[in-house]
């Protein structure tokens, strides 16, 4: 038996990179499995056949790393679809609407806080204002012709997406927010609970004052699958980066039980997985379920399980770490533009389908399956 790779520690020097940092001092425990999930993206989800999909739950665009880290790993090619709460897409607006967001400290009045109008995001505060005023800019961009009828919320994001874009660009800001980035370089961004955001609730609002707008999570369900199903009926690889877990999880995750499950063609499951989370496996819920349960549901290839790791820590301490290792190790791939490609690999995922239809639904219902429910 290998007793696995030898721990030689060396003092840690003042001019420390962060390759050299994870390679060389991230020796056990969680650090050790931070090591494992960085070299786990860098070395092999990056690779040209690759199609990386990365999940964002929790407040992470507030930090600043949206256009700290998920911008710049976007433009390097490393990250082609994603699905992400509609809280981090809208709170990333904020600062390219010229707004910001300051640090402070968690342990504040709150009530306090409340009557000077200010909001709180652990130790992120910022005015009410800027929901007010991002609010107001979201309900105009939306009564546009563009977002009329039912739509997929990669589209409704690519649209905002080109609107947000064209102010950082009249503003010359610095800052690239996610949607706007995510126009340009053709990554679609999906939301798998789009009325569970303030975007949502500005698309609740028109549509109650009578605007021809709406979400059509259909669409989202099969664009996503025709993503994963693309990227290995082509004969590559399908990778999912989870940061969080919730909702953004099950909905990259539940892809391959669509294909498999539901459409009936043979597959096996996702080829890497990667997840950093702070929840726990034993109390059932979805966002601590390992990638070994993931393969009973047939989410995760059994074949690939030593290319998943799951990290026990804060996203906000891996994002960073795993951001700029990758873009130090790794050459730039070319952009996969998987937006501009929906109707191309949903023809494929429905010429699929029709060769793969499942068993015939009333062999289920012979000898009282249904218990009575279905007359014939």
């Amino acid at each position: 038996m290998s007793l696995g790779r030898k721990l030689d520690p060396k003092p840690i020097h003042g001019a420390l990179s962060v390759v050299e940092l994870v390679d060389e001092f991230f020796f056990a425990y969680n650090a050790a499995r931070l090591r494992e999930a960085t070299l786990l993206f860098a070395d092999k989800c990056t690779e040209a056949d690759v199609t990386v999909g990365v999940t964002l739950s929790g407040a992470l665009t507030p930090t600043g790393l949206g256009t700290a880290a998920i911008v710049p790993l976007m433009e390097a090619g490393f990250i082609d679809w994603i699905v992400s709460t509609g809280a981090n897409l809208y709170h990333d607006l904020h600062r390219s609407l010229g707004f910001s967001l300051y640090q402070t400290s968690p342990f504040v009045d709150d009530v306090e806080l409340r009557e000077e109008g200010i909001i709180r995001i652990y130790d992120i505060v910022f005015d009410q204002e800027v929901l007010l005023k991002s609010d107001a800019f979201v309900r105009k961009v939306l009564e546009g012709p563009e977002f009329q009828g039912r739509l997929s919320t990669a589209e409704v994001h690519y649209h905002l997406g080109k609107y947000v874009r064209a102010i950082e660009t009249r503003r010359n800001s610095p800052v690239r927010s996610v949607l706007g980035a995510a126009y340009e370089l053709g990554v679609p961004i999906y939301t798998s609970s789009p009325g569970d955001s303030t975007l949502g609730m500005n698309v609740a609002a028109l549509r109650l004052a009578g605007m021809d707008i709406g979400f059509d999570p259909e669409a989202d369900v099969n664009e996503t699958t025709a993503i994963v199903y693309g990227a290995k009926h082509s004969g590559g690889r399908s990778a999912v980066v989870i940061f969080g877990g919730g909702s953004p999880k099950n909905f990259i995750l539940q892809t391959e039980p669509q294909i498999q499950e539901i459409m009936g063609i043979d597959e096996k499951g996702h080829d890497y997985f990667i997840q950093i989370t702070d929840a726990r496996p034993d109390t059932g819920g979805l966002s601590g379920a390992t990638p070994a349960e993931a393969v009973t549901w047939g989410k995760v290839d059994p074949e690939q399980l030593p290319d998943t790791v799951v990290c026990y820590t804060d996203s906000t301490i891996a994002m960073p770490i795993m951001a700029a290792y990758a873009l130090a190790k790794r050459s730039p791939r070319p952009l996969k533009r998987l937006y501009d490609q929906r109707e191309a690999l949903l023809q494929v995922l429905a010429d699929s389908y029709r060769a793969n239809r499942p068993v015939d639904p009333d062999e289920l219902l012979e000898d009282g399956y249904t218990g009575g429910v279905v007359s014939r």
